[in-house]
């Protein structure tokens, strides 16, 4: 199995996945305050949404990778 094979198989997989799941989210401690030895720190949980055209694309990319990838190996 070649890389090309590889990075096709990895593109479906992101793309079904992004297209299952609509996006993700992540946790970002940040310092609101500091003032000498007190400190007032702040988690903030961000979203970040996958387009559908996104992940479409890469399952459709990752596609053409199985098959040019599969011809030329």
């Amino acid at each position: 199995m070649n890389a090309t094979r590889i990075i096709g198989i990895v593109l479906i997989a992101a793309g079904a996945l992004g297209l299952a799941y609509g996006g993700f989210s992540y946790t970002r401690d940040t310092t609101a305050v500091k003032l000498g030895p007190l400190e007032l720190s702040v988690q903030e949980k961000k979203t970040v949404n996958v387009p559908v055209w996104a992940g479409i694309g890469a399952i459709v990319v990752g596609g053409l990778l199985l098959v040019v990838g599969g011809k030329r190996g």
